[in-house]
């Protein structure tokens, strides 16, 4: 039901009429930015009611001279609006949430193809390129501001399998020394914007990844197994210098385990893993990505917990 609240929010724009009322407002204030049947205005307080109790919206009770309570943004609500819609539509689609209607059938049969995901559907859509993208940027904000020495000292970057470059263009915005490029397939390249200040290449890194300071991995490893992720690594660990001419791997990626040790935040970790399951992926704990690591010929990294259940990993050579 939470979900369910939640999705109806994004579907009649809620937050976005707050927003556009400075942030807050009243439920006439409200309605006067929202499309609904005049029928069911009256049911919006209850919505609002369960929104306010959940904490997507928050609430300033009314005084007693009877004047209308104040709904206002919080950090959840702030994620249904712009640019961050499309994230937040992803992972709320009955297109996403239904494949693990099937997950009891597919524990129990071996599938010519184990993707949760095909099994349902049959094939990828757009709604997760787009929300991916939306991810990209949100996420890189946040790392620039947290930690930002991360990416200081760096003369280039590239972007493996950074899509239409969301990411680049967060750091290229932030860091405009940094020459930031982004390596994708040809297909995924042909959709990437224009003049953004951000090269584009069309490659694959099981192949080969075009020389940079640093190398950059949002968000890709945990499609992989082990031995893919160990190749991808070997590949990088080829295009970076020495670790004493800053060559790094920087991967921004949940490590299980790592973070705040409150209920919500192993729920949230453990919830994406079994999430990744439905594309084959998988989320990793800090000793399997120190196998990962090693394996590839790497000599020593660093985990900083600080995207709330994802890290930053910088990766030496």
């Amino acid at each position: 039901m939470k979900s369910m609240a939640l999705k109806s929010a994004l579907d009649l724009g809620i937050a976005d009429a707050i927003d556009l009322n400075g942030g807050a407002a009243t439920l006439p204030q409200i309605l006067t930015k929202l499309d609904l049947h005049p029928s069911k205005i009256p049911s919006l307080r209850r919505l609002m009611r369960v929104l306010t109790t959940t904490n997507v919206f928050s609430i300033q009770n009314p005084l007693a001279d009877g004047s209308q309570p104040i709904y206002a943004l919080t950090s959840v609500s702030r994620l249904l609006i712009g640019s961050q819609t499309p994230l937040t539509a992803m992972v709320l689609n009955p297109t996403i949430v239904s494949p693990f209607f099937d997950l009891g059938a597919w524990y129990q049969y071996e599938l010519p193809d184990p993707s949760i995901f095909k099994l349902t559907h049959g094939r990828a859509i757009s709604l997760v390129n787009n929300g991916l993208a939306s991810d990209s940027q949100f996420i890189v904000d946040i790392a620039i501001k947290q930690r930002a020495e991360v990416f200081q000292g760096i003369s280039s970057l590239i972007d493996v399998g950074g899509g239409i470059g969301a990411a680049a263009q967060a750091i290229s915005k932030a860091f405009p020394q940094v020459k930031c490029s982004v390596l994708d397939l040809d297909h995924v390249i042909a959709k990437a914007p224009a003049d953004t200040g951000v090269q584009f290449i069309t490659g694959d890194m099981f192949e080969s990844i075009p020389h940079a300071n640093a190398v950059l991995l949002k968000s890709v490893l945990h499609d992989w197994d082990h031995e893919e992720c160990v190749k991808i690594l070997k590949n990088c660990k080829k295009a970076i210098p020495q670790r004493e001419s800053g060559g790094k791997v920087i991967i921004i990626n949940i490590v299980i385990g790592a973070g705040p040790s409150d209920l919500k935040h192993k729920e949230m970790q453990a919830m994406f893993d079994v999430y990744m399951m439905f594309i084959n992926g998988m989320e990793r704990d800090e000793q399997q990505w120190k196998n990962i690591f090693s394996e590839a010929g790497f000599s020593d990294y660093k985990i900083v917990p600080v995207l709330g259940v994802r890290s930053i990993i910088e990766v030496y050579p």
